[in-house]
């Protein structure tokens, strides 16, 4: 049988969404988990709720545009369970608008946060990778930009395949077996990444889509879970998980 027994996992953007939901998952299968995301109160309720249920949970606050967070993350890890198995990137943003508005402020915020603190992450977490001989990188990317980019999406398009290509070029220059990666592509979730759009047309409209469509966090968690459990050998590269009611 598979199983997460054991796996000590941290967890970016996990004050919410597809983050919350999938500690509460992994936690709930036998792994211990480290909530990361800004928000210390939110993380902090979460893990205490994890803890109360039996599980295991300690928290960081970590801003992932800022690489020294990210090291503190991953030293937070070594230090309460002494190794670090997977690290789950999935903090992102999408303050999505036509590349006509120029809102160059969004553009550089989605790099910074959806790029930027992904190769943060490999930056902090790929030594302690490489000296324990073993690790997971597993990034929550997107379905946007997969079959044509929707209108609005070009940036937060191009930042999430910027990240699936990474993924690959990690991948191939890993191929001693020693680091596995997976990139997840989720489409419409209920979370509140919507909140994050500026253009008050495209939030609505996103916010409409995620109601008449949107699946639940847990959906995205659970091929986490699927890719994680994996033997050593056996590498999930890349899961696309959308409603099936989408075009």
């Amino acid at each position: 049988m598979l199983s997460l027994h054991g796996k000590i996992v941290a967890i970016t953007g996990a004050s919410g969404g597809i983050g919350e939901a999938t500690a509460r998952l992994l936690a709930g299968r036998g792994a211990a988990v480290v909530l990361a995301a800004r928000r210390s109160e939110r993380i902090d309720a979460i893990a205490q709720e994890i803890r109360e249920r039996g599980g295991r949970a300690t928290t960081c606050v970590v801003d992932v545009t800022k690489a020294e967070d990210v090291q503190r993350l991953v030293a937070t890890t070594l230090g309460q369970y002494g190794r670090i198995d997977v690290l789950v990137n999935n903090a992102g943003i999408a303050p999505i608008s036509p590349l006509a508005d120029l809102d160059t402020e969004s553009w550089s915020a989605m790099i910074d946060v959806n790029l930027h603190g992904m190769l943060n992450g490999i930056a902090a977490a790929l030594p302690a990778f490489r000296e324990q001989g073993s690790g997971h990188l597993v990034s929550i990317v997107s379905v946007a930009g997969l079959s044509g980019v929707s209108p609005s999406m070009a940036v937060y398009a191009a930042t999430k395949n910027a990240v699936r290509t990474l993924h690959e070029g990690l991948r191939t220059e890993s191929t001693d077996g020693v680091v596995r990666t997976t990139a997840i592509s989720p489409g419409y979730i209920r979370t509140d990444l919507a909140d994050s759009m500026t253009d008050p047309g495209i939030r609505e409209q996103t916010r409409k889509n995620i109601d008449a469509m949107g699946i639940p966090p847990a959906a995205v968690a659970r091929a986490v879970a699927f890719a994680i459990e994996q033997p050593g050998d056996v590498e999930i590269g890349e899961i696309n998980v959308r409603p099936t009611v989408q075009a």
